[in-house]
């Protein structure tokens, strides 16, 4: 008598069938295109041109923005600042790309996470500095690729070594601010007044230095912070910059505002009158610094409304301080 041959799983299981059907196969999703055109884009941060406005700060201060030649010159330079700015985003990503794919946030980067190759990016880095200082040259005044290219030396010198410094990190942060609100006024040959200089300046101090007091106050207590230098500065020691700065450019702006001999007759002073708007937007703006919420400028100024109001009003009045009648 022959023995019965084993039983053999020739068919799945119930299981086993149930299983196959509610875990798909996994698809590779295709390629995309474009990846890598938007993948330059990405790292060159549109997002950060809004920054580049500031060209027409010494324009506006002076009453000589809404003329054609004055609109066709500053839409020139706004796009020759904007190469530059890109061609510092670029480089400065191809640099760090090692150390930002060890970053939680920063590997998703196209060029740290492989979408953008760190050679292209140098070259269009490179490219996009050389086509905006030969741009500046033949196109605008010799003072505006002057500062163009102490802005790109002094951002690639940062992106290098000075960034790991303590104060001149700060200081190199606000002046890139400073030199946007000056290239619009070298562009059209307007002279630079030391009031205007003097807030501009501290007023970007205020700000670089409110930002980098909230980064350190929620990143407290936390593993790796966003910048290596927050680990060095002291929550006080910020807090003290964003005050003392936020003082100097309210004093810079009163001594401006009450100034002997006004720019144009009106029938209110709006120059004197200007001061409680601007002193109000300052204090405003030192709430959310004080908070530890003062992120991104432009993200505070349009995301609380009674900010953006006091703006507009600070606007109306110092455009009325300064256009003739």
């Amino acid at each position: 008598m022959t023995e019965a041959a084993p039983l053999t799983n020739s068919a799945p299981s119930k299981s086993t069938a149930l299983l196959e059907q509610r875990t798909p196969p996994r698809r590779t999703p295709p390629p995309r295109e474009g990846s890598l055109l938007g993948g330059l884009v990405r790292t060159a941060r549109p997002k950060q041109w809004v920054k580049n406005i500031l060209v027409i700060a010494a324009p506006a201060a002076a009453g000589q923005l809404f003329t054609a030649h004055a609109l066709t010159r500053l839409a020139l330079v706004f796009a020759l600042f904007t190469a530059c700015a890109a061609a510092v985003y670029l480089i400065n990503d191809a640099r760090d790309a090692e150390a930002d794919r060890a970053h939680p946030t920063k590997r998703h980067r196209p060029v740290a996470a492989g979408r953008v190759p760190v050679s292209l990016a140098y070259t269009v880095g490179g490219v996009l500095a050389a086509l905006a200082l030969a741009g500046a040259v033949w196109l605008t005044p010799p003072l505006v690729p002057a500062l163009l290219a102490a802005y790109l030396g002094m951002q690639l010198a940062y992106c290098v070594s000075l960034k790991h410094v303590l104060v001149v990190d700060l200081v190199l942060v606000a002046t890139g601010f400073l030199m946007r609100a000056m290239v619009g006024g070298l562009a059209l040959g307007i002279p630079l007044s030391r009031w205007f200089l003097i807030t501009t300046g501290f007023g970007a101090l205020f700000m670089v230095a409110a930002k980098r007091y909230s980064e350190a106050v929620q990143m407290a207590g936390e593993a790796g912070a966003t910048r290596a230098l927050l680990t060095e500065y002291t929550t006080g020691y910020l807090r003290f910059v964003w005050q003392l700065a936020a003082g100097v450019a309210v004093l810079g702006y009163c001594l401006w505002a009450l100034e002997e001999g006004g720019t144009h007759s009106s029938v209110l002073p709006w120059r004197q009158l200007s001061v409680v708007a601007f002193i109000l937007a300052v204090l405003r703006y030192a709430v959310f610094a004080d908070r530890g919420t003062a992120g991104e400028p432009e993200e505070v100024v349009l995301g609380d409304r009674a900010l953006a109001l006091i703006g507009l009003v600070w606007l109306a009045m110092y455009g009325l301080a300064v256009t003739p009648w």
